[in-house]
């Protein structure tokens, strides 16, 4: 092999070698800057979920003093035909045996020593008068309503119920009203679910003034009706 030819394959090797290594370093400043631009992303992520996150709980937060403000509204605004009774007058003994009540359905009296659970319970069938009475006594306010309701009507007080802490409803034979609200001392009728005193009477009285037992539990009861 001459020595001509030998250099020029050597001058092709090098030129290989140095495109080879131009490659390497072209893959590896292009990774840099995929990885760099995959963190810088990744941050900007973050830290736009943070800023909508914060948002959201402002939003929250200024949505939940403005229903806080319109509780506290409705509770103040006097109820409509609100029927109520002594609570001094209202005996609040445990008792195992049957109790007959003046009112239907009742709003305080003795009662059985197991309450029905009212942590937004809606039963689809009656309920026991001396274990309802008992969760009236911790707070409670009890919906119950005929068969002449209105199926919307009926609907629409289960689902304010079922998202209301310290509520039950039940069907009710024998009542004055078709949809009547009862709490510890007071009972209201109402017209309809969209009747505004609907929002008053639970406003004023889950877990309201008139409570004998603020804080008492509404779960570990009665239920599964």
């Amino acid at each position: 092999m001459s020595f001509d030819r030998r250099t020029r394959i050597e001058q092709m090797r090098n030129t290989d070698r140095a495109r080879e290594r131009r490659n390497r370093v072209l893959a590896i400043s292009l990774s840099v800057l995929v990885v760099a631009g995959l963190v810088g992303f990744g941050s900007y992520m973050v830290l736009d979920k943070s800023e909508a996150s914060e948002k959201k709980k402002a939003v929250q937060a200024e949505d939940a003093k403005a229903s806080a403000a319109e509780q506290k509204k409705l509770a103040a605004e006097p109820i409509e035909r609100l029927k109520t009774w002594d609570a001094k007058k209202l005996t609040r003994n445990h008792v195992t045996t049957p109790v007959t009540y003046p009112m239907k359905p009742p709003v305080g009296g003795d009662h059985n020593p197991v309450w029905m659970n009212c942590d937004g319970e809606v039963y689809k069938k009656p309920i026991p008068d001396v274990n309802a009475v008992h969760s009236l006594e911790h707070g409670s306010v009890w919906v119950t309503y005929t068969d002449k309701a209105p199926d919307a009507d009926v609907a629409k007080l289960a689902e304010r119920v079922g998202r209301t802490p310290y509520s039950l409803m039940s069907p009710y034979e024998g009542q004055a009203g078709t949809i009547m609200l009862s709490a510890w001392g007071n009972q209201v009728t109402v017209d309809s679910a969209d009747d505004r005193r609907v929002d008053q009477f639970f406003a004023k009285f889950v877990q309201g003034p008139q409570t004998p037992e603020p804080g008492a539990a509404c779960s570990g009861g009665l239920g599964g009706q």
